[in-house]
């Protein structure tokens, strides 16, 4: 069974959530401000976090990135009703793996919940064949796949969920250039038209803990006019 918790101060948006996650057999705790919020999330684990950015108490970023702390793996859905592409972006450097904005298609909701209860447990590399090898090396970099760890020069580089399975994506099909629209269906596992921009988020923020000049990438590289390729010069 799936465990979800819930952290969202407007009771309607709980018990709708809760009706169509319990739907898909979940196990659902919800509370209503951020302390409580932070303190469920340390107390069990879970296979998801749904997490509101206005919260009474603390706010949803600062208990997304005090998770983070300790947590790299738990998936975390981040629900806001701001619009600004600043915020979204903002989430996303806190730790967040990805976000809906308030008010939300329940379909795309469950769409996205079923992707994360399916890909928990996985690395997602479905362009080859026999996956990619349990360790992976560049240059300097190293993604071991069965510890999911990434280092650089052997310092441990923490990176969440979503980073890592784009890095693990791209680093096994070297110079294979990637769109936008066909990252976020490869990783996130699902295609909602205007949402790419969570793909440039990702890749800017793996980029910033792997690149030692972001300026001038060495592992993932820009495909003008396509997307992003893992450099297979290395």
């Amino acid at each position: 069974m799936q465990k979800v918790l819930i952290i969202e101060d407007d009771q309607e948006i709980i018990e709708l959530l809760d009706i169509h996650l319990k739907d898909l057999g979940c196990e659902v705790t919800a509370v209503t401000n951020g302390l409580d919020g932070l303190t469920a999330a340390s107390q069990a684990r879970y296979n998801l976090i749904i997490l509101d950015l206005m919260l009474p108490g603390l706010n949803g970023m600062e208990v997304c990135r005090r998770i983070r702390q300790n947590d790299r793996l738990t998936p975390i859905l981040m629900l806001t009703a701001r619009s600004e592409e600043i915020d979204k972006v903002m989430g996303l450097e806190t730790g967040a793996d990805d976000y809906l904005t308030k008010p939300f298609s329940i379909r795309e909701f469950i769409a996205r919940a079923k992707v994360i209860f399916r890909r928990n447990e996985e690395v997602s590399a479905p362009d080859i064949n026999h996956g990619p090898p349990p360790l992976i090396h560049f240059d300097g970099l190293e993604i071991d796949l069965d510890k999911r760890k990434v280092s650089i020069n052997d310092l441990r580089i923490d990176l969440s969920p979503k980073e890592f399975e784009l890095l693990v994506l791209l680093a096994s099909n070297p110079g294979k250039s990637y769109s936008r629209k066909r990252l976020l269906n490869l990783v996130w596992g699902y295609d909602f038209e205007g949402y790419e921009h969570t793909v440039n988020s990702h890749i800017n923020r793996l980029r910033g803990k792997i690149e030692s000049d972001i300026a001038a990438p060495k592992y993932i590289l820009t495909t003008w006019g396509v997307g992003y390729r893992f450099n297979e010069e290395l």
